[in-house]
């Protein structure tokens, strides 16, 4: 049976409040965000700059997506790509 993030947070002596995200992150050219709803729920909103990249985002994550841990991954902002006008 698998545990809750809260379960595991719980754990490791943290809380969820504590658990630092990253506020962006790229994935096939598009600029990934993590959202907080009013009723505290989380998902991931995509931006991409064409048709052909939201495609091929959303063909990855409906494929299969593999989630490792790794702590000693030290995880830093991207730079910011230049914002082009087509």
């Amino acid at each position: 049976m698998s545990e809750t993030i809260d379960e595991t947070l719980d754990k490791w002596g943290k809380k969820t409040e504590e658990l630092k995200l990253p506020g962006s992150f790229t994935v096939c050219g598009c600029r990934g965000k993590i959202v907080t709803t009013e009723d505290g729920k989380r998902h991931i909103e995509l931006e991409c700059k064409s048709k052909s990249d939201r495609d091929e985002a959303a063909a990855i994550f409906e494929e299969e997506i593999i989630l490792r841990v790794n702590p000693k991954v030290v995880l830093e902002e991207p730079a910011p790509e230049p914002v082009t006008e087509s």
